[in-house]
């Protein structure tokens, strides 16, 4: 079946907007032909740093006739209601079929061709095309990210004719701005299309570029026993910032080694988009880096290389000057210049929150580990922790904020444990991100993200939808992660509100859902009002585990029996209290049941005391057969109104043996 071929080539698209702006093509690509009943057998897009490309395999000729049945206004309507639809279906009053006191118009519309549409599918996507940044050029009207300067669009070999703003649509395209030829190249099919990239120099698909990159990077270091410091994000940016990217291993002054490694990395990073090389042996960098030139360069590389050199140096020595002007005032000196820092227009200063974060450091020190050593030592780091905001070297690199203030410690011979806080105290910064293990920085991390949500909330500043400008999801997450994994057995009522409590409870489904956890087991246990999230989720597991088996799912299968009983009876009037005995003649199953209650009940009550949970579960397990044989001998609605009482008695007492363990009514399983 035809394809279609769809290049839109402009000048550079910012390489932060390539990947999403693929995603946007494909998917208004997909909607809009879905709309018109066409529907391709394969659709993917491509960008780069000058185009956007799609390519659509599988598409019919033409549409297929559609028919259509509208439903209008009632028969005996007002004239303009009625006036009002015909005009909406391009009909005339005689045309108008009556059923149930409805008019409905019967529409018929001819398929058109496929060609046809495909030109206003690319007129709608341009002018509509959602870029986070758009401009005008020239004495048009229309937005691009950047100008627009040729549309390729071919459909089953021949050009789709269309013009947008003066810009008319063909079938040719061009390649890299300095290797390729001068003169455009023809195509009317993708593989045409990706043949003649190539051959002028450009590698279209980003995924090749990558490995492109990677590779050569990667063999460069080798061949000088040197290794690539690899970062995901940097790669994605320099694959979208060269057609034809071509590594270059470059040499820089090794006296800047002795600055610290993250800010090489970063002045290397932020400004100038090179990746770090270091020793493989020691994991220390060397005096090197990777530039990707868009280019290749006739002598390999070395002037490139060398005049990438100089412009890191000039940036290095301004991180070196930063590095020793700042090493000569101390960070508690710098706490009042914090005074001139505001956190929130509502919430202060960042010296106001320093003191907060301090305050609640020493109440939350006896949880992690209480000693008085690691809650002083907590108030201090929690105290000096934000000092490096008003650093020079911060200033430069924001991203820096913590891990410099951590050396700024160090160089002022401070206890280790507080210049570990300093540089941990902002992780976890994301799922993958490690988490503070040591007591002194998983304190001063918890006091410093449990304040930003508590004050967050406080003043009405909380996640809506998918806005969350302050970050307070990732922070509950970094919450439940060191708890977690410090063991840290706190009592999280007594330092936020119910409505906190709530949000920590989803961002807790959120991370054991990604673990592969049921996330209603975690609406089961926290029902019982716990607020230790160690507990809770030792609970969690226990309760999964009980689940999995035969007996917790027939368990579970009589809890819910029980409960729809009881509140049907509810539902009649208070149900009866106090325990069931074991009345005269009653059948065995009914005296079996509360001897089995009686045993479980005293053996789950020792199990929950220990937070043996998975004992727990077992003593509850006990109960499966014996509830399985009352619900098949006993009736519960007895004509005997003692028997009916009783029996709902022992109903209710099953409900709360269970409940003592999670709320089985929330287990949706």
């Amino acid at each position: 079946m035809p394809q279609l071929l769809l290049e839109l080539f402009s000048e550079e698209i910012p390489a932060r907007m390539q990947a999403q702006a693929a995603k946007d093509l494909e998917r208004m690509a997909r909607d809009r032909l879905a709309a018109e009943g066409l529907l391709p057998e394969a659709l993917k897009t491509f960008s780069g740093p000058r185009r956007l490309t799609l390519v659509a395999e599988g598409l019919p000729a033409a549409q297929g006739d559609r028919h259509e049945e509208r439903k209008g206004p009632r028969v005996g309507s007002p004239d303009q209601a009625i006036e009002g639809f015909l005009r909406s279906t391009g009909l005339t009053r005689e045309k108008l079929v009556e059923k149930d006191g409805l008019y409905y118009a019967h529409i018929h519309k001819a398929g058109r061709p496929t060609a046809e549409i495909v030109a206003e599918m690319v007129d709608g996507i341009v002018r509509n095309f959602p870029w986070p940044k758009s401009m005008t050029w020239g004495r048009g009207t229309l937005k691009w990210v950047r100008p627009l300067k040729r549309i390729l669009c071919v459909f089953d070999g021949e050009v789709v004719p269309f013009s947008i703003d003066g810009i008319e649509s063909g079938d040719t395209s061009e390649g890299h701005r300095f290797m390729g030829s001068a003169q455009p190249f023809k195509a009317r099919d993708f593989d045409e299309y990706a043949d003649g990239l190539a051959r002028h120099f450009v590698v279209l698909d980003p995924e090749e570029r990558k490995e492109r990159i990677m590779d050569a990077a990667r063999t460069l270091c080798f061949a000088r026993n040197f290794e690539l410091v690899e970062d995901e994000g940097l790669l994605a940016e320099v694959a979208g910032l060269a057609e034809w990217p071509s590594p270059v291993l470059g040499d820089m002054d090794p006296d800047f080694l002795d600055l610290p490694p993250e800010v090489i990395r970063t002045s290397m990073r932020t400004h100038q988009k090179y990746f770090a090389v270091r020793d493989p042996q020691t994991g220390f960098l060397v005096p090197h880096f990777v530039t990707v030139a868009n280019i290749e360069a006739a002598d390999g590389g070395k002037a490139i290389a060398a005049g990438n050199a100089k412009v890191l140096s000039a940036r290095l020595s301004d991180a070196r000057f930063f590095w020793d002007e700042d090493r000569k005032t101390k960070l508690a000196d710098r706490l009042e210049s914090l005074k001139g820092v505001t956190f929130h227009a509502k919430l202060g200063t960042m010296y106001e929150r320093v003191e907060r974060i301090a305050a609640l450091a020493g109440e939350l020190a006896p949880y992690v580990r209480d000693d008085a050593e690691t809650k002083a030592n907590a108030i201090e780091a929690a105290r000096l922790c934000k000092a490096d905001l008003v650093t020079g070297m911060v200033g430069e690199f924001p991203e820096l904020q913590g891990v410099m203030g951590g050396y700024y410690a160090d160089k002022e011979r401070l206890d280790p444990e507080i210049a570990d806080a300093i540089r941990s105290h902002y992780r976890p910064q994301g799922p993958t991100d490690d988490v503070p293990v040591q007591a002194v920085g998983a304190t001063v991390a918890l006091a410093d993200k449990l304040d930003t949500l508590v004050s967050f909330f406080a003043i009405d500043e909380k996640p809506t939808g998918s806005r969350d400008p302050f970050a307070l999801r990732r922070a509950a997450l970094g919450v439940i992660r060191i708890i977690l994994q410090t063991r840290t057995r706190l009592p999280l009522r007594t330092f936020v509100s119910d409505e906190l409590l709530a949000f920590f409870a989803d961002r807790l489904k959120v991370l054991l859902r990604d673990q592969g956890q049921r996330p209603d087991l975690v609406d089961a246990v926290f029902a019982l009002g716990d607020d230790d999230l160690v507990r809770i989720v030792s609970r969690v597991n226990a309760l999964d585990a009980f689940l999995g088996t035969d007996d917790g799912k027939n368990l579970l299968a009589g809890y819910k029996r029980a409960m729809n009983i009881l509140k049907a009876e509810e539902k009649k009037g208070a149900l009866p209290t106090g325990d069931p005995a074991d009345m005269a003649g009653a059948p065995p199953e009914e005296a079996g049941l509360i001897n089995a209650l009686g045993h479980v009940e005293l053996e789950v009550g020792k199990a929950l005391a220990k937070e043996d949970f998975e004992t727990a579960m077992r003593e509850l397990a006990f109960l499966r057969g014996f509830v399985d044989a009352f619900f098949d001998k006993v009736l519960v609605n007895s004509d005997v109104a003692a028997e009916r009482d009783n029996r709902l008695r022992l109903l209710a007492k099953v409900r709360d043996a269970m409940g003592r363990v999670a709320d089985f009514g929330l287990v949706t399983g």
